[in-house]
């Protein structure tokens, strides 16, 4: 049996650089493909924001010149192995040089043609064919459509097939066409309807659903409700239009790292059979640190998340009061609009020692919050897949969550007569239904905690681990290729 070559092309990735999900995902899937089968390498582009240490351990491979438009650009490659997985990285100083990762859309749409064009240029000259190249997110929007244009030309290049994934329909790198097809080097061929253009911009992310032979989104009940008008982001008609070449797979997470029975930030380590005591043991450490009430008994509500509207915290805002008259705690880390972050610093005086308002990103705390918590909040108005509630069902906190994309699909709604699921779901946009579902946990943790124990231990047994992706990624590749 020949080994199949994927290449990964995306803007980020663990361990080198991260702002989402997406560097979750491209940064762990690729190790859990079985070696023997499937030879997964990455290509990113070589920040000078990534980590000095990190950065300072990259080896040279090789450089060379490059045409773009009316632009001669120098490409240099470097090299990293992580868990058995080459990573490759594109070096420009002049486009990557900045602070963070991503800045204004124009340069980023300049910098990601770039890097994409790079990537296809640098393959020859690394001397790997890769069998399917697998694009993530806008930013490797283009590398379809190049493979499509005058690579072509080159048999090294022809019956390379193509997946575009979506992380979040929301960020697509739109511009004006005429600039876009100017920073790009594609002729004008490729900016109408049918193509690049909408609504008369350039649209890259668009390039890439057109051009790639499959594309996939990170859960099943996303990929169908980006097909309609209000997820569909103005692409709704095209993804309608290849709903054959469609397909969901939901993320995993990475049990390696979040594994309350290793998690070095718990100071109570457990499992699924002795999470009781210990649980309990963590909720009263953490309400010491952060000067809530002690009490080992009232339930603790947790939430982990960008405080933004798409989180779901306009929901929150409308019911905080009725909320806080319940026996619950609360605690809350996050950044995101101030509205919100001034609102949970507002409650958290008035409801002092029973909600903690953490205005901040702190890994080692979410873990206390995730591994103390008995309950978790994530009531988004969209979710493309979600990672916290993956995490919340491995540290034994019941997730409370909005039916929509990702939380419909790995959250499986309490049945108190079928003694089935793990945790509590809503599917209306609306305030009172998510704090009705709130309730109904409250009743059941404070009246059946039989239940409740027994919900928590099948959740913490539930497997979202990378492996389980991985396989359908691999039936996907298997299918494209046969």
């Amino acid at each position: 049996m020949s080994i199949k070559k994927i290449l990964f092309v995306a803007s980020e990735a663990v361990p080198f650089i991260k702002t989402g999900g997406l560097a979750d995902v491209v940064g762990t899937l690729p190790a859990y493909f079985n070696k023997k089968e499937y030879d997964v390498r990455v290509f990113l582009p070589k920040y000078a924001c990534i980590d000095s240490e990190v950065k300072d351990n990259l080896t040279y491979k090789t450089h060379f010149y490059m045409d773009i438009s009316w632009r001669c650009q120098y490409v240099g490659v470097f090299e990293a192995e992580v868990d058995g997985v080459k990573f490759y990285f594109i070096d420009n100083e002049y486009y990557f040089n900045g602070e963070k990762p991503y800045t204004d859309e124009k340069w980023d749409i300049e910098r990601f043609a770039y890097f994409s064009r790079a990537v296809l240029s640098s393959l020859p000259v690394i001397d790997f064919r890769p069998d399917v190249i697998h694009c993530h997110d806008w930013q490797a929007g283009l590398v379809p459509v190049y493979l499509n244009d005058s690579f072509q030309a080159n048999p090294f290049y022809q019956n390379i097939k193509t997946v575009m994934t979506i992380h979040n329909l929301k960020f697509q790198g739109v511009y004006d066409k005429y600039t876009v097809a100017d920073l790009s080097g594609l002729s004008m061929y490729y900016f109408e309807p049918d193509k690049l253009e909408l609504y008369g911009d350039g649209n890259l992310l668009k390039g890439g659903i057109v051009y790639a032979d499959k594309i996939t989104t990170v859960s099943e009940t996303y990929s169908h409700e980006i097909q309609t008008s209000f997820y569909g982001e103005r692409l709704d008609g095209l993804l309608k239009a290849k709903s054959d070449s469609l397909s969901g797979i939901v993320n995993g997470i990475d049990y390696k790292s979040f594994n309350p029975s290793t998690d070095k930030c718990l100071a109570n380590n457990y499992t699924a059979s002795n999470f009781k005591s210990k649980k309990t043991a963590n909720k009263l450490l953490l309400q010491e640190e952060l000067g809530l009430v002690q009490d080992k008994n009232v339930m603790m509500l947790g939430i982990v998340s960008r405080l933004t509207d798409q989180k779901g915290m306009d929901l929150i805002a409308h019911v905080m009061d009725e909320l806080l008259s319940d026996s619950i705690q609360l605690v809350v880390l996050g950044t995101g609009s101030r509205q919100y972050e001034e609102m949970f610093k507002y409650f958290e005086q008035k409801y002092k020692g029973k909600v903690s308002a953490n205005i901040c990103y702190s890994d080692e705390l979410s873990r206390k919050i995730y591994g103390s918590c008995d309950a978790f909040l994530m009531p988004s108005l969209f979710e493309p897949c979600g990672l916290s509630q993956l995490i919340s069902l491995k540290y034994g906190a019941v997730p409370i969550v909005r039916e929509t994309g990702g939380l419909k699909d790995t959250v499986t709604p309490y049945n108190e007569f079928e003694e089935s699921g793990i945790g509590f779901s809503f599917s209306n946009y609306n305030a009172h239904d998510m704090l009705n579902t709130i309730r109904y946990a409250e009743q059941v943790y404070y009246d059946n905690k039989t239940a409740w124990n027994m919900l928590v231990k099948r959740g913490m047994k539930t497997d979202y681990s990378w492996k389980s992706s991985a396989k359908k990624y691999q039936n996907l590749y298997t299918d494209l290729l046969s």
